[in-house]
């Protein structure tokens, strides 16, 4: 045999893969995470999505406030401080007017007061509506940094996978190799063998290592991050199976184009915010018109030494109980200065609208392109696995040869290369069109499209 034997092993290492990861499978113990589950618990744990929840709790709590506040409006005072013994009438009264004299009593009084709104022309309404939208806005930025580690989780689970088929097929192959590198240093030894050939041998033997280092370099960086995405603590391991093409069929461009007119996080966040700009806009308009309100309140103070005085028509200050209410009109009149800030909501509604336009453009332009990559990925691998099976055919055919005599061994070298090497070529097709596919659905924000089983 010669050299080109290096490649035959290589090429039944990818036949022989299945057993072998079973057998790599039973010795890892722990529990272990499917795509589906992997992205769930991405959902659940990972940091960036709790920020956005929590400014999306802040907006809500502010939806309360401004339906609140409004009718709140409500102040209550007291107080208790020494007063001066007085008695007597407005008429005649023994005592004078001094503040402190030797007769000294606690007086207290206390008071609330505040007014109801009836009419405000808007600002309650409007204020309300601009509330509403923000929190909408708060919603769909829960839904973009869901989208975006989506996407993280997807790269990560199809790398695992990607690097532990390339390990399988890399071990397997090393396994073959150094026993027929053991056989063929017998040879040598004995006098019948190429050392040359040996030699060779024994360089790409070195060359697998080299492959099977960086692969599980690979697997570790993926799954060190899938961890971290995740937020799982402690042994951390993902199920194991062989790395599949993703079931989604591609349609027209323009499905996806519509898809993230309806779907896309940034486009949504966009018009929520031209909805609240809008608010805004009404809510400063209507400050140029006055509030009318119930105003209440009501007022009860008492100084023991001081008289209390009965006659309606006399002050008294400190012994008293008022309570009202009447019809109380507001009306800033800063007409002015009201009118700058109604350009500058004015000016902040144009800004949102070419924000939106803006996100409009620069959203096609991402699922175009994320379109483009998926259907080039779609098309190497159609083609990859067209040439991996006219390879599997060419070697078959040698073998054959091989057995009944009309090839030589050394003829196996070219069809087991190719066939080896069209397999890695179809695996990393596969990851590729899975993560083209992935990131299509974080264009558009259509996630259901991704199938995962």
């Amino acid at each position: 045999m010669r050299f080109a034997l290096a490649f035959v092993l290589l090429a039944t290492g990818t036949l022989a893969a299945s057993p072998a990861r079973a057998q790599e499978s039973a010795k890892v113990s722990g529990p272990r995470y499917d795509l589906r589950r992997c992205l769930n618990l991405a959902e659940q744990n990972y940091p960036k999505i709790h920020e956005a929840r929590a400014r999306l709790e802040q907006k809500r709590a502010q939806v309360r406030q401004a339906h609140t506040q409004p009718y709140s409006d409500f102040t209550f005072t007291g107080g208790i401080g020494p007063a001066p013994t007085v008695r007597g009438t407005s008429i005649y009264s023994p005592n004078t007017d001094a503040s402190l004299t030797s007769n000294m009593a606690l007086a207290w009084q206390v008071g609330i007061e505040g007014a109801v709104p009836l009419w405000t022309f808007g600002k309650i309404t409007n204020l309300w509506d601009a509330a509403d939208a923000q929190v909408k806005v708060g919603e769909h930025e829960v839904k973009k940094e869901k989208n975006a580690v989506k996407l993280s989780v997807r790269q990560a689970f199809y790398g695992i996978l990607l690097a532990r088929d390339s390990l399988l097929l890399l071990r397997d192959a090393s396994k073959r190799i150094d026993k027929y590198i053991k056989r063929l240093s017998d040879r040598v030894a004995e006098g019948e063998g190429d050392d040359i050939e040996l030699i060779k041998l024994k360089m790409y033997r070195e060359d697998l290592v080299v492959k099977e280092s960086e692969a599980r370099r690979h697997e570790a960086q993926a799954l060190a991050g899938l961890r971290f995405l995740t937020g799982v603590r402690g042994q951390f391991d993902i199920a194991d199976r062989p790395l599949k093409k993703n079931p989604h069929t591609l349609a027209p461009l323009a499905r996806y184009l519509e898809a993230a007119r309806l779907f896309r996080p940034e486009i949504n966040m966009a018009r929520a915010g031209i909805a609240a700009r809008n608010a805004q806009l009404r809510l400063e308009r209507s400050r140029y018109y006055p509030d009318l309100a119930v105003g209440l309140s009501a007022k009860w103070a008492k100084a023991p030494e001081v008289t209390d005085q009965q006659n309606p028509f006399v002050h008294d200050g400190g012994n008293y109980f008022h309570y009202g209410a009447a019809l109380v009109l507001r009306w800033k009149l800063d007409f002015l200065p009201q009118s700058a800030r109604v350009a500058q909501a004015a000016a902040q509604v144009e800004e949102i609208r070419a924000t939106e336009r803006y996100a409009l453009g620069g959203v096609a332009v991402e699922v175009e392109n994320a379109y483009i990559e998926a259907r080039d990925a779609q098309k190497r691998l159609d083609a990859h696995t067209r040439a991996l099976k006219l390879a599997k055919q060419w070697l078959i055919k040698v073998q054959q040869g091989i057995d009944v005599g009309t090839f030589e061994e050394e003829d196996i070298a070219d069809p087991a290369k190719e066939y080896a090497l069209k397999r890695f070529n179809q695996l990393s097709a596969i990851f590729d069109y899975n993560v083209a596919v992935a990131k299509l659905a974080q264009a558009t924000g259509w996630d259901a499209m991704n199938n995962e089983r």
